[in-house]
């Protein structure tokens, strides 16, 4: 049978990870301000803890786990969901091992051992360290708690949605545009609007795994590159993500490397935000007119990782 993710599954992760999740806040900002000829509200998930959305559908998979192996849990990550599952190791009093690129910023490393994970770095991608962190779990049966494709960790990354219904009111916009690295968060907010909000794809040019999948028809494998390979770096969509995206996501484009950075710069410049490249991916697409809103169209724009170097923002 084909495994999805419902809203009742979405309303139930809600109820239970609300005490271990922050509610991040909502922003106005005039198009003016951001080359956009309408008005955003961003939704600022660089405020969860850990310092990205990861930690919802990580608490969601470790809490739906049941009765956790003594070896603990076990993850690969380019670093934020290394990171988040380091924090819900952390805060449940379990251990974790996680399996990084070698390719994966200092910055995200450090972030997952400050929270007191081991932290193996592997030569290559993000896939080369799932693969790595695959054999090890076969040996040391640890709960394996992948990045995106699980439905648990799914429904966990859609509360941010709900969430977001909730602060802006159930007609207080039409369209949110998300970034996309293995389909996960993407699948999460698709997942609880269905066909009620337009739901916007952002991947970079040079990573781009769902998009490539809905050109395709299926899952395909893509080469993997540029700024924001850390946070957006997939070479294929997950299996679960892909049964909700290819029938919930209105559009996918993408942007180029250079424009992501220019996003980054804005959000330090104007708002004082230390965003990293995925983070900044979504708003890139409507700086840049890979994402052109109606007149009058309410967009949200998620802001979605805060996992970088200051001064690789703000020099």
């Amino acid at each position: 049978m084909t495994e999805t993710v419902t809203p009742d599954d979405i309303e139930a992760a809600y109820r239970r990870i609300g005490g271990y999740t922050r509610r991040t806040p909502v922003m106005a900002i005039a198009g003016g301000d951001v080359g956009s000829p309408v008005d955003l509200t961003l939704k600022l998930e660089l405020l969860q803890h850990a310092g990205s959305f990861k930690p919802r559908g990580a608490f969601n998979r470790v809490l739906t786990a049941g009765l956790l192996p003594d070896s603990g849990l076990i993850a690969a990550s380019g670093g934020n969901h290394g990171a988040a599952v380091a924090y819900v190791a952390m805060t449940l009093g379990v251990s974790a091992e996680i399996f990084v690129p070698s390719t994966s910023p200092d910055i995200k490393r450090r972030n997952i051992e400050r929270f007191g994970a081991t932290v193996n770095i592997v030569e290559g991608m993000y896939d080369d360290a799932q693969r790595e962190a695959n054999l090890r779990q076969a040996c040391s049966a640890a709960l394996m708690v992948h990045p995106f494709d699980h439905p648990t960790t799914i429904a966990g990354q859609g509360t941010m949605s709900l969430e977001l219904e909730q602060q802006l009111g159930s007609d207080g916009f039409e369209t949110l545009i998300v970034a996309s690295g293995g389909g996960g968060f993407t699948a999460g907010q698709a997942a609880w609007f269905r066909d009620r909000r337009k739901i916007v794809s952002v991947e970079p040019e040079t990573s781009q795994c769902l998009r490539q999948a809905l050109l395709a028809g299926k899952p395909v494998s893509v080469e993997v590159s540029g700024v924001a390979a850390d946070a957006l770096g997939a070479r294929q969509i997950g299996e679960t993500p892909w049964n909700i995206v290819k029938e919930f996501v209105d559009l996918a484009v993408v942007v180029p490397d250079e424009e992501i950075r220019a996003a980054q710069r804005f959000l330090w410049n104007a708002l004082r935000l230390v965003v990293e490249p995925g983070g900044a991916a979504a708003l890139a697409a409507i700086r840049c007119g890979a994402y052109v809103p109606e007149p009058r169209e309410r967009v949200v724009v998620v802001v979605c990782g805060a996992n970088c170097e200051p001064d690789t923002v703000t020099a």
